[in-house]
């Protein structure tokens, strides 16, 4: 048995014929702030403190604790393509208000922009971290930054997922989350390239040395599948206490570093304690915002995601950069496949499957800050059809 992130006391698989019963007994919160386009940052980060008090209570955190803040760093390129930097720092402040010790803000970047070998590194994300802006925020708010290739190879130690189906070997972490108290997940809401959309989930991939990285990429024909397993480890399993997505603007195509960027007159932040439901919502999110394009728009945006062509063929340029033409020869397909809703998706499906089943989702509106019209049509992309 294990703990749901709500409290709850859940199994990690069920069998078929038990998920109808779970999905009726097992409801999570995931709490939203409205936030106004062009809003000032105060207002940002105040809709940040607030979605994330409502989202939980904090009890896991005692005086002195350490906390590690993983973001999205997947490129040196400004929000919506990683993280926001105000929320950064309004997390930093608020895990400081609430009497954090230290806090850490560290990430990974790409291969096509970092690459550690044995051997060697090449690229640095720390270079990437302020050219993004997260550094600078991260730093006034009273954090730490880290980058674990700057130690080398043996940074990293070896977790295990909860099914061991998809992948070959344990995924090798950063050894500095064994010293840390909690965990806290800061991704991005917007498309990408190889899986249609990077969110929660997918933001692990972060955490991984090089050798993880190429694995997932050349045994590509269970891509998504690995993505949701990978979160399962050992580590985050114990000690992710919190996920929060600013969305106030959103990369609808392409991704994950570049893409039409979509600004809605009401913008969300999205907090969970629940990985899984946050990654329901937020790829509703995505999606809405992304059907809501123009023809003009749509004609004017180019996304390689629509063309399995394209897909399957960055995807060994990836491997290839990874590990060398050899594995790019030898790499599997990766499929992809359209996301018309959240429940096409391969991530979510396999996530259900390892967490526990589908969590009914409980909308929370902050100070009644998400038009009304908004919170009914998330809602109903959120439920599971008849």
């Amino acid at each position: 048995m294990a703990i749901a992130a709500t409290g709850a006391v859940f199994p990690w698989r069920v069998t078929h014929g038990a998920l109808e019963n779970l999905i009726e007994n097992f409801s999570t919160k995931v709490c939203l702030t409205g936030v106004k386009k062009g809003s000032e940052n105060r207002v940002l980060i105040e809709a940040v403190k607030n979605s994330a008090r409502a989202a939980t209570d904090f009890s896991w955190l005692s005086r002195g604790d350490s906390v590690f803040i993983k973001p999205a760093l997947n490129s040196g390129n400004p929000y919506p393509a990683t993280t926001n930097p105000e929320g950064i720092r309004a997390v930093v402040e608020l895990l400081k208000e609430k009497g954090a010790g230290k806090v850490i803000v560290s990430d990974m970047s790409g291969v096509e922009h970092v690459k550690l070998s044995r051997e060697n590194l090449k690229g640095s994300s720390r270079e990437l971290m302020n050219r993004s802006g997260m550094a600078k925020a991260a730093l006034e708010a009273g954090a730490e930054l880290y980058f674990p290739e700057e130690e080398g190879w043996n940074a990293f130690f070896e977790d295990e997922p909860i099914d061991s189906a998809h992948w070959n070997k344990g995924i090798m972490m950063p050894t500095i989350l064994k010293e840390t108290d909690h965990i806290i997940l800061m991704p991005r809401c917007g498309r990408h390239v190889l899986l249609g959309s990077s969110l929660g989930m997918k933001n692990a991939v972060g955490y991984w040395r090089t050798d993880s990285r190429l694995e997932y990429h050349k045994y590509a024909s269970t891509i998504q599948e690995k993505t949701a397993d990978a979160n399962t480890v050992k580590t985050l399993r114990d000690k992710q206490r919190l996920v929060l997505t600013i969305g106030t603007k959103i990369l609808t195509t392409f991704g994950p570093d570049k893409g039409f960027v979509v600004e809605p007159e009401t913008g969300l932040v999205i907090a969970s304690e629940n990985i899984v439901a946050h990654d329901m919502v937020s790829l509703a999110w995505l999606l809405k915002n992304r059907f809501g394009m123009s023809e003009e728009e749509e004609k004017g945006s180019k996304d390689p995601y629509k063309k399995q062509f394209m897909v399957s063929t960055a995807n060994r340029v990836v491997v290839k950069l990874l590990g060398g033409f050899g594995d790019a020869l030898g790499a599997q397909k990766l499929v992809r496949n359209d996301l018309n809703s959240i429940w096409d998706d391969r991530v979510l499906n396999r996530a259900y499957e390892v967490f526990g089943g589908v969590p009914k989702v409980d909308l929370v509106d902050i100070e009644d800050s998400v038009p009304r019209d908004m919170k009914k049509q998330l809602s109903e992309m959120v439920s599971k059809p008849n």
